[in-house]
């Protein structure tokens, strides 16, 4: 949407979600994981799976395993017992020791900042391959899970029916300089104001930019 005030939305949102929890990925690397690696293993966590549960599963798993060798010689039973409390947990034990595997073999065990590598690791769509290279590596990607896809549509910035969509209308009309930061903000503002159902309408700092789209009923 040309006139939608990109610009204004995104400092209000920056001050509307600073009491609030950080998305799981960003606040990972705050407290040091900050590697490619690091950060594709937590995406991956991060399917399906709260961020309450998949950050502290993250940081247990990598505080054994820092690095692909590390990690590649653990068993993948030893992987499942530290991310247990996640979703698929028992794929995804055998997915990250995989691909930790495959790093060693194929790239002398360093991830690179790579969007075709990383996709081309079983199980790796954009969503995870854009977080780990935007926050790990600080190239300009978009990465759409369900609420930038939500938020942006509720607003009536992009008209799009699925992330996939989303991703492509935010890569024509989103300025590049907030391609990595929509993600953090609009996580904790989509888990906590601008939510799946009954939305803080009444409260939210965007409301006035805010088309509403889709909303039946709000708070």
């Amino acid at each position: 949407m040309a006139d939608f005030a990109i610009d204004r939305v995104i400092s209000l949102l920056r001050e509307a979600v600073q009491p609030l929890p950080k998305a799981a990925m960003f606040e990972l690397a705050e407290r040091g994981y900050q590697s490619p690696f690091q950060q594709l293993v937590a995406c991956i966590l991060s399917i399906r799976t709260y961020d309450e549960v998949s950050l502290p599963a993250a940081e247990r798993l990598l505080s054994v395993a820092e690095t692909p060798e590390e990690m590649a010689k653990l068993t993948p039973e030893q992987i499942d017992r530290l991310i247990q409390d996640c979703t698929y947990h028992e794929s995804k034990c055998h997915q990250i020791w995989q691909i930790a595997a495959q790093i060693i073999k194929e790239y002398d065990g360093k991830l690179p900042c790579d969007e075709g590598v990383m996709r081309s690791f079983k199980g790796v769509g954009p969503k995870c391959a854009h977080l780990a290279l935007g926050i790990a590596c600080g190239q300009p990607w978009i990465s759409v899970d369900v609420h930038v896809h939500r938020v942006t549509n509720r607003w009536g910035y992009v008209q799009a029916r699925t992330p996939e969509k989303t991703l492509i209308a935010l890569e024509a009309i989103l300025p590049r300089q907030y391609w990595v930061e929509i993600n953090q903000l609009l996580v904790p503002f989509g888990k906590h104001v601008c939510m799946g159902t009954l939305p803080k309408c009444s409260t939210c700092p965007i409301a006035t930019d805010c088309q509403r789209v889709g909303v039946v009923k709000h708070r």
